[in-house]
């Protein structure tokens, strides 16, 4: 076909109305399965190209993109990621999609179904989130799918087929290096995995896949290893310090890990007490992360860009709610850098 193709052309050639291939190109109204499959056809065979920026902008519907994530305060592992949906936000402007933040307590089940609620208060055309309670999670994500709203994780993700992608670490491979970096590949007689008390009843457990792959680990090549877990309460200091006491008061703790952001908590205890001779590795690059692998109380920090994963995971709803088109990936892990003491200054 000869000159610039039309959508007229294209509503001719799949045998469809004009409405038809808009609804289509806008991902608005009922459009039947096999109609929208003909168009889709159509425009690849024909090479159409719609201005598809402009006609977004000219459209007066709100479109929104929803970042649910955990409450913080400043320094903490979710700051880096809402500077990310910052940068998000401004690329998802251009198009007039709006992005949303909703907020709420990573210890709290019920916070999160509100968190939950409100979100689809939004009517957004996608949802960015980490699943930090596994069962309230699927029902939630259940929901967004019989809506017709997109969902991409982001940190970890839930082995379920209807999420549209996911950017964060190979998790289960995470856990797997960590048992290699920490015990430098020789056996050892055993390892404590510091665990955050989260939620009252339990269900908030967002490293398991990552623990698992740690477990893995040391089964595989140390048998004989023992693996002990010991539970701290992130919020308050006198029983953090009194759980840590009690574990190196009991057993040989010279083999020490914590599978999220909190390994300065370890740090802090190693400190005051004039703890020195273990071996302690973490994840994350927080500022008070990198100050304790300066002062050699942490030796290995496995990182990682959370910035970049929720920037990456509001243009992926973009591109396939509004500007139809494919990800090349729906699976997108981002690398695992190890840091010490000797390269820590320059990842950032």
């Amino acid at each position: 076909m000869e000159g610039k193709i039309t959508i007229n052309d294209v509503a001719k050639a799949a045998g469809v109305s004009k409405g038809t291939v808009d609804r289509v190109l806008h991902n608005r109204g009922e459009v039947s399965a096999a109609s929208k499959a003909r168009v889709l056809k159509v425009i690849e065979e024909l090479g159409f190209s719609p201005n598809v920026y402009a006609s977004l902008l000219a459209s007066r519907k709100v479109r929104k993109i929803v970042c649910l994530i955990p409450e913080f305060h400043q320094g903490e592992f979710w700051e880096l990621t809402e500077k990310g949906i910052g940068a998000g936000q401004e690329n998802a402007a251009k198009y007039g999609v709006e992005v949303v933040t909703v907020r709420y307590d990573q210890y709290d089940m019920e916070s999160f179904q509100r968190a939950c609620a409100r979100t689809l208060e939004e009517d957004p055309v996608g949802v960015v989130l980490a699943p930090m309670f596994r069962n309230e999670t699927l029902k939630f994500v259940k929901e967004l799918s019989a809506k017709g709203i997109y969902y991409v994780y982001i940190d970890s993700k839930l082995e379920e087929d209807g999420y549209l992608a996911y950017f964060g670490m190979p998790m289960y491979q995470s856990g797997y290096l960590c048992a290699d970096i920490l015990t430098m590949g020789m056996p050892v007689r055993s390892v404590n995995i510091i665990r955050i008390a989260r939620d009252k009843k339990g269900l908030s457990d967002p490293t398991l896949t990552r623990r698992t792959g740690f477990v893995d680990y040391i089964g595989e090549h140390f048998p004989d290893c023992e693996v002990r877990n010991v539970f701290i309460d992130p919020k308050d200091r006198d029983l953090r310090f009194e759980a840590l006491d009690r574990m190196f008061g009991q057993m040989p703790a010279d083999h020490l890990v914590m599978f999220n952001s909190r390994i300065h908590l370890v740090a802090d205890y190693l400190r005051e007490r004039g703890v020195h001779g273990c071996r302690v590795v973490g994840f994350d690059v927080l500022e008070k992360n990198l100050a304790a692998l300066r002062e050699d109380y942490v030796q290995a920090l496995i990182a990682q860009h959370s910035d970049q994963q929720a920037a990456a995971a509001i243009d992926s709803i973009v591109e396939v709610s509004l500007l139809h088109r494919p990800l090349a990936k729906r699976d997108n892990f981002t690398q695992m850098d190890i840091l010490n003491r000797y390269n820590c200054d320059y990842y950032l």
